[in-house]
């Protein structure tokens, strides 16, 4: 009991993100067993007929499958290639700063983005790059020269979207690694100078391997969301010219779920999604045990 009182201000600490998983994670969990029925909001979860594995059947036999598949691995992978990497970058070009205050403020800067909502970004693009009546291109047209499309061109979507993550992103994903690199102990680097290092070298040989543990454990978590790519800023840069490159598994989703009220086959797209990110963590995680470094478990 005493040490209960202690301790009693960190458990109402961490009490509403315990309820926020509660409700909101584990809860909504016991919703998936309408991917095995035909459900029907009147029967009820219970009163609704059983169907099995239907509905995975015809999420595997749809000819919207491979592309949608298609479409996810590709923005998937473009956002492990060139999102994740940024923020070390970034993480690195900042500890190499040693004026206090500009380092600060460039940090500053860098976050801001993050607490904008997609909603507010994708409408600056829109007013930056309309063809109609976008800033850039009406001074584009003042000069003589040709508009940049990038809301209709579908060839240009995966680099928008990226290039728009990467912005949002890439300030407050350097606070973790930034975090890390307090931790490493200066007297490393004044070893290696004295040894005749360079910044880069010391970089390569004390800054990264100080940070090769939470990279790792990042990479593993990153790949659990690998089949989700996000709705809310790919359904805003969606329109009927690009939406053969970004129709994904969460547009599809809402589509078939919200707006045609198929509930238990999109709950089985969603299980699709689960169970992939699943195996992906767990063989992930394997290959980095076996190679001798910390996993997430």
């Amino acid at each position: 009991m005493s040490y209960l009182k202690r301790a009693l201000p960190v458990y109402i600490m961490i009490l509403p993100g315990m309820l926020f998983f509660l409700i909101f994670k584990y809860i909504p969990m016991f919703g998936i067993v309408i991917a095995f029925k035909d459900y029907n909001p009147f029967r009820g979860f219970l009163g609704s007929d059983w169907v099995g594995l239907d509905q995975f059947v015809r999420l595997f036999t749809e000819r919207d499958f491979m592309p949608l598949l298609y479409n996810t691995l590709m923005l998937s992978l473009m956002d492990i290639i060139f999102f994740f990497p940024a923020p070390i970058i970034m993480a690195l070009l900042l500890n190499e700063v040693r004026l206090r205050f500009f380092k600060r403020s460039v940090q500053t800067i860098l976050y801001a983005p993050h607490f904008l909502s997609w909603v507010v970004i994708v409408g600056i693009t829109v007013v930056l790059f309309s063809t109609e009546f976008g800033g850039i291109n009406q001074l584009l047209k003042s000069m003589g020269l040709p508009v940049i499309n990038i809301l209709t061109n579908a060839d240009a979507f995966r680099w928008t979207w990226l290039i728009q993550n990467i912005w949002q992103g890439v300030g407050w994903g350097t606070i973790i690694f930034l975090a890390a690199l307090s931790s490493v102990d200066p007297s490393l680097y004044e070893a290696a100078s004295i040894d005749g290092a360079s910044r880069l070298k010391q970089i390569w040989h004390v800054t990264l391997p100080a940070l090769s543990g939470v990279i790792i454990i990042l990479f593993i978590l990153r790949l659990g969301n690998f089949m989700d790519i996000g709705f809310e800023h790919i359904y805003l840069l969606q329109n009927p010219l690009n939406q053969g490159v970004s129709d994904v598994f969460d547009t599809y989703v809402y589509r078939q779920g919200i707006v045609q009220g198929d509930f238990s086959y999109s709950t089985a797209v969603g299980i699709f999604k689960s169970i992939v990110g699943l195996v992906l963590i767990i063989g992930a995680n394997t290959i980095v045990k076996r190679a001798g470094q910390e996993g997430v478990y």
